[in-house]
C-alpha cells in the first residue's frame, strides 16, 4: 500500500496545528484540499487519525502511534530528495545559515574551510539567529538551513535531525555581583536577583527555556553575546555557553556552583520541507551531521 507524501504532510501538519484550516496554510492550500487528503489516509489506514471536536482536532490513539511513522516517512522522504539534489544539474550560488552561538566556533570553522574548498565562488551568509527565531528564517525560506539549541518539540514543517557534538552551558555572573561570593549556590539564592534570558524577535512572549532557573526579575536579549555583556555589568546572572564566555568575558565572569551545572545541551540543524534542498545546502547538512 502507498501513502502519498501530500497526504503525509497533511497528516503529520493537521496534528502539529491542531486545525486543518491552519495546515491548509501551512501547505498552501484548501482546507477541502487538506481534509480530503487526511480522510484519503485514514481511509487507506483502515483507522481514526483524529477526534474531530468542533474547534480543535485531536489525535486518536491510533493517530498518536502512526504520527511517529508517519514523520519517519517523511524523513526517510526528505534524505531521498537531498541525494537526487545532489545528482541534480544547477546547484545554488547562494547558501544562508542561521546560527546560534549554541554551536560551537571549532566545529563551525571546520565546516566554513571545507565549504569554501569545495565552493569558492559560493556567496555564502550567516545570521546569528537563537531558538524561534532560527525556526522562523528557515520556516520563511529567509535561511536555508539553521543551527540551534534542541528544541522539545517542532513544527510538522521543519525537518530536524541532532549533529554529533553538544553544547556545554554554565551559570555566570560578573565576578562583583553578590552571587559571586557565595562558594555553592541554591534556586533559592537565584530567584533573589535579576535572571538574564534569551528572547525572541518574532513575537513579545519569552520563548520557553530548558536551562532557563526561574527567579522573580528577568532581563530579556535576542542572542547569548548580548546576556554575556549584560552578564559582565553586573545586571544580573545567566546560562550561558561556556566555549562563548571563554572567547569574550576575558575574565570578567564568574562561573556559579550549582547542583546540576554545566549541563550539556544537544545541538539541532533544521530546515523546511517547504523549500527544497539544492545541492550545496543539502551538502553542507550532510557535513554538519558527520563527526569531525
Amino acid at each position: 500500500m502507498n501513502h502519498s507524501p501530500e497526504s503525509l504532510k497533511a497528516f503529520v501538519l493537521a496534528a502539529s496545528c491542531g486545525s486543518l484550516s491552519a495546515a491548509a496554510r501551512r501547505l498552501g492550500k484548501s482546507q477541502s484540499t487538506v481534509s480530503g487528503a487526511v480522510a484519503r489516509l485514514e481511509l487507506d489506514l483502515g483507522v481514526q487519525l483524529f477526534e474531530r471536536g468542533p474547534r480543535q482536532l485531536i489525535l486518536s490513539e491510533a493517530g498518536a502511534n502512526l504520527l511517529i511513522y508517519a514523520k519517519e516517512v517523511l524523513a526517510a522522504s526528505d534524505r531521498l530528495t537531498r541525494h537526487a539534489a545532489r545528482m541534480a544539474s544547477g546547484q545554488e550560488t547562494r547558501l544562508t545559515l542561521a546560527l546560534s552561538d549554541a554551536y560551537q566556533p571549532k566545529q563551525y570553522e571546520a565546516r566554513l574551510l571545507e565549504l569554501d574548498q569545495r565552493f569558492p565562488d559560493l556567496q555564502f551568509e550567516c545570521l546569528l539567529a537563537e531558538h524561534a527565531d532560527v525556526l522562523d528564517l528557515v520556516c520563511q525560506g529567509r535561511a536555508h538551513l539553521g543551527l540551534l539549541a534542541a528544541q522539545p518539540t517542532y513544527s510538522g514543517d521543519i525537518a530536524h535531525a541532532r549533529v554529533p557534538a553538544s553544547a556545554e552551558f554554565g551559570l555566570f555572573v560578573a565576578r562583583s555581583h553578590p552571587l559571586a561570593a557565595l562558594q555553592t549556590v541554591a534556586t533559592e539564592d537565584l530567584a533573589r536577583w535579576r535572571a538574564l534570558r534569551l528572547s525572541s524577535v518574532i513575537t513579545s512572549d519569552t520563548p520557553s527555556d530548558e536551562l532557563f532557573v526561574s527567579g522573580a526579575r528577568c532581563w530579556t536579549a535576542p542572542d547569548y553575546l548580548l546576556l554575556l555583556e549584560m552578564a559582565v555589568l553586573g545586571f544580573g546572572w545567566a546560562a550561558l555557553p561556556r566555549q562563548l564566555v571563554t572567547w569574550y568575558d576575558s575574565g570578567q565572569l564568574q562561573e556559579l556552583q550549582l547542583p546540576g551545572w554545566p549541563k550539556h545541551v544537544p545541538v539541532d540543524v533544521v530546515w523546511s520541507r517547504q523549500h527544497q534542498l539544492r545541492p550545496v545546502a543539502a551538502w553542507l547538512l550532510d557535513r554538519l551531521l558527520e563527526s569531525i
